[in-house]
């Protein structure tokens, strides 16, 4: 289960890739928009504010997600990305923070550039920080005290050459950023990664075993991200990008 609440205590920060992603998609009239992994759906509402001619599309895994999704009105459907085949009319498709989660995802994007239009967008965004101290200190704990649930980490992320290579045949736009966020609250980075990587890991133990799981990770998290004498928490954090238009 995804926890809309919990996934927006950093919405600031979630939304910035979203919308540097978006800027470098240059369509200036699509017929159709669709937003792959549209979570709440509160960054999905931009895209109907940039296109406002377009019928929009939001699709999500969550049952959760998608009900936040519709009370901001949104027409969001739950479904498998995996399964989604685009309309005819699709000219523009955005996935941002979805894709990490699918070992498969080059033969996805493929045969979504196939089944796209000429001149249509795709355009992705995904987290490429899962060898920085934050992951490497959450497999490390469950490698020693909860070794059977090391499947649910395993993460798959291209290089923005790599994407380009998958993306081959599209004029394709790829790069990097490391963004410094910096966080407020206790346990922030423990915080920060309890909304995302940490969800399948949560919804596997139980309330006593979650609780013994997030005491063992807190202290090491902290260490390596230690509170500032502001308070705050810098939590560096790297991202990859890829806008594709379809030759």
């Amino acid at each position: 289960m995804w926890d809309p609440g919990k996934y927006l205590a950093f919405a600031d920060h979630r939304s910035r890739p979203f919308h540097e992603l978006v800027a470098r998609v240059r369509a200036e009239a699509p017929r159709r928009v669709v937003d792959l992994g549209c979570g709440p759906g509160n960054l999905t509402t931009t895209l109907a504010e940039r296109w406002p001619d377009a019928e929009l599309e939001a699709l999500d895994s969550s049952p959760e997600m998608v009900a936040a999704a519709r009370e901001r009105g949104l027409a969001a459907s739950v479904g498998d990305i995996t399964e989604w085949r685009p309309a005819p009319d699709t000219d523009v498709v955005i996935s941002s923070a979805v894709l990490q989660w699918l070992p498969d995802q080059d033969a996805l994007l493929r045969r979504w550039t196939t089944e796209l239009p000429s001149g249509a967008w795709l355009a992705l965004q995904v987290p490429g920080n899962f060898q920085a101290p934050s992951h490497e200190l959450l497999l490390e704990v469950v490698r020693r005290s909860w070794p059977e649930l090391e499947d649910l980490l395993r993460f798959h992320v291209f290089t923005p050459a790599g994407y380009a290579e998958v993306l081959e045949g599209c004029e394709v736009d790829a790069w990097e950023t490391t963004y410094l966020h910096v966080l407020h609250g206790e346990n922030a980075v423990l915080e920060w990664i309890t909304g995302t990587a940490l969800r399948p890991i949560r919804a596997a133990l139980g309330d006593q075993e979650w609780a013994a799981f997030r005491a063992e990770l807190a202290p090491l998290l902290a260490r390596a991200y230690p509170r500032r004498t502001d308070g705050s928490t810098w939590f560096p954090f790297r991202r990859v990008f890829a806008v594709a238009r379809v030759s």
